[in-house]
């Protein structure tokens, strides 16, 4: 399982890092546009539009951020550790599903077999935080049961 565990945690670190190449292009892409933007007789247009791209190059930052953030987070995981209490970076094997405890990124499939990234903020993952083996929650409307955690 924690060859599964290293796998899932390279996945969502490679899905981090694709998100940052395109969020950067983002920000280069509205830069130059900024930049490219002559002042003309129409000196309105010149200022609406570099205030619209100085917007996506301050909407684009605020993203660059938490996806750096998310992969530090992601970096920190000692993915060859088990645990006993499910925490920031455990695989947990449920009745219900499987969870990697980590950032959102969604379902991945990992040897045939299916994963939810979570984070540890998300409703699931407040749940599952700090539960045993053994130990059953109900979450919307379903009786989840926490069989394994690596």
């Amino acid at each position: 399982m924690l060859n599964i565990k290293e796998n899932l945690n390279k996945i969502c670190v490679e899905i981090i890092q694709l998100k940052l190449l395109q969020v950067k292009d983002t920000i280069k892409k509205a830069q130059e546009s900024a930049n490219s933007d002559t002042k003309s007789s129409m000196g309105d247009k010149y200022e609406t539009g570099r205030a619209m791209a100085q917007l996506e190059i301050e909407k684009s930052t605020k993203q660059k951020a938490e996806l750096e953030t998310q992969l530090q987070l992601l970096e920190r995981i000692a993915v060859f550790k088990n645990l006993e209490v499910v925490a920031n970076g455990s695989l947990v094997i449920c009745n219900s599903g499987n969870y990697y405890i980590s950032i959102s990124a969604g379902l991945i499939t990992v040897d045939s077999s299916q994963y939810y990234a979570v984070s540890s903020l998300s409703p699931i993952g407040k749940e599952l935080i700090g539960m045993k083996r053994g130990e059953k929650i109900q979450f919307n409307g379903k009786n989840i049961e926490v069989l394994e955690i690596f």
